[in-house]
């Protein structure tokens, strides 16, 4: 009888844990359901919320999430302004500016700038962009923000490469209302209008997010496929110091990766990536798009060298075709070119762009000077002149034209 008790008990213990289990499991269903309900309604908040990284100045009222339009309403809104980032630490407040007035100068879209810079910097970027001739400053707004890195790593992003360097990584989360965005290094100068460069956009079929330039042509003189400890992008690698971005596919893509098994999204991808490879990169951020676009190589739209035209590609001897055929629309001074005497025709361009005064005839301020200087270098880039001067002569004349057409007829 004893045995038959025990039977039943053992019996009736087991009948007990398993609707104890049911029960559990059923409680959990619940609970998960009304946990998405709740995280579909706080992703609704978060969208309509105000950005974590407001700017320290905004210029104009239009800067607002307004301005902004979607993926899909790209392509029919030609007339919504560039959106033109920078990041400016240190002692680059001159270059930046010059920069920007190159994009000034020869644009006929309306520009809003993004500067990302330092506090000190910010009263020298107010002074001289508010005073540029009111013909020239009408044409663009623009907004100051502080340097941020999200959360506890700052300091670690913040050494990467060089100070402030890697923030570009980021202006895709910081910018959170922004459709698209051409980011560029300070040291860029446009010999073209901006709306060139824009105008890629419009070629990005439905996988393209990004648009950069290799970082060489020639494999024998490649830094990548040489040296590199880290995957890259193609045979040479890219070089990020100008890249156009569809900035709301970026932050709704899921990238594939060799951190896990599984696809992760642009916010989630950027920190695990530095920790795996940080002691294997040397040019920080770019080494990161680098790893990133090699496992996502049909992300990226290839432009070719003369959209970002550097010493590279003429300091040995022209390597650059598309620059021989096309002239240079974007001309990238690494190196610190623009401030030594290693390479005079780079530093030619920088220093007749810095000095030209807006109300200066732009033939006899910036083409002709240009030409002049040109004629006496004899280096490698030197003998190069006129891929530096074909595109900017037709911008001069471009300006020239505007300006003559502008002018009240006479009595």
């Amino acid at each position: 009888m004893r045995r038959y008790l025990r039977v039943l008990f053992v019996c009736t213990l087991l009948v007990f844990c398993s609707l104890l289990y049911i029960f559990n499991q059923l409680v959990s269903s619940l609970e998960n359901d009304n946990h998405l309900r709740k995280g579909a309604q706080d992703d609704r908040c978060k969208s309509d919320s105000v950005s974590l990284w407001e700017p320290y100045w905004r210029v104009s009222d239009a800067v607002c999430p307004n301005h902004c339009v979607t993926d899909s309403a790209r392509r029919s809104a030609p007339h919504d302004p560039v959106e033109l980032a920078v990041v400016a630490c240190g002692s680059r407040l001159e270059e930046t500016l010059t920069m920007l007035k190159s994009a000034v100068l020869f644009s006929q879209r309306h520009l809003h700038f993004h500067i990302f810079t330092e506090d000190d910097l910010l009263a020298g970027f107010r002074r001289e962009l508010d005073s540029w001739p009111r013909r020239y400053r009408s044409g663009f707004i623009y907004s100051l923000y502080p340097i941020t890195f999200p959360g506890e790593n700052s300091r670690e992003w913040r050494r990467l490469f060089k100070p402030c360097a890697s923030q570009r990584l980021f202006l895709p989360l910081v910018l959170e209302t922004v459709d698209s965005l051409l980011y560029v290094d300070t040291d860029v100068l446009f010999l073209r209008p901006v709306e060139d460069v824009w105008r890629f956009l419009s070629l990005f079929n439905s996988s393209h997010l990004a648009a950069m330039a290799p970082e060489h042509e020639e494999p024998r003189m490649g830094w990548y496929n040489r040296f590199a400890r880290h995957p890259y992008y193609g045979r040479t690698g890219l070089n990020s110091g100008v890249m156009l971005m569809n900035m709301s596919r970026i932050r709704h893509t899921h990238f594939r990766n060799d951190l896990s098994a599984v696809d992760l999204k642009w916010a989630d991808l950027l920190m695990p990536l530095l920790q795996k490879y940080k002691l294997n990169i040397t040019w920080g951020d770019q080494d990161l798009l680098n790893i990133i676009f090699h496992h996502n190589p049909e992300r990226l739209l290839l432009m070719e060298c003369h959209w970002n035209y550097r010493p590279d590609h003429c300091i040995y001897g022209s390597n650059c075709i598309s620059a021989e055929h096309n002239g240079v629309y974007i001309l990238h001074g690494n190196r610190g070119v623009y401030h030594d005497d290693k390479q005079p025709a780079f530093r030619a361009v920088y220093d007749i762009i810095q000095q030209f005064d807006f109300d200066e005839d732009p033939v006899r301020g910036l083409l002709q000077p240009l030409e002049e200087k040109l004629k006496v270098d004899q280096t490698y880039c030197g003998r190069a002149g006129l891929i530096f001067t074909r595109r900017l002569r037709q911008s001069v004349t471009d300006l020239q034209n505007r300006r003559r057409s502008s002018r009240p007829a006479r009595l």
